[in-house]
């Protein structure tokens, strides 16, 4: 399975690691959608960023 994630606020005014974390999953700007496969390390950065995000599930 995979997730398809988009970032739905800006990350002007929050802090670094919530800021490296939207780095780090391929994103950066609302609206940039980025495609990541279903593991356990994607979805601990999309809980760092829940409210940011917009996740949904995307079957093979």
């Amino acid at each position: 399975m995979k997730l398809k994630i988009t970032q739905t606020r800006s990350i002007i005014d929050r802090p670094k690691d919530q800021k490296k974390t939207i780095e780090a999953l391929g994103l950066g700007r609302p609206n940039w959608v980025k495609i990541h496969n279903d593991t356990p390390q994607i979805r601990g950065m999309i809980r760092k960023v829940t409210h940011l995000v917009k996740v949904e599930e995307i079957k093979d």
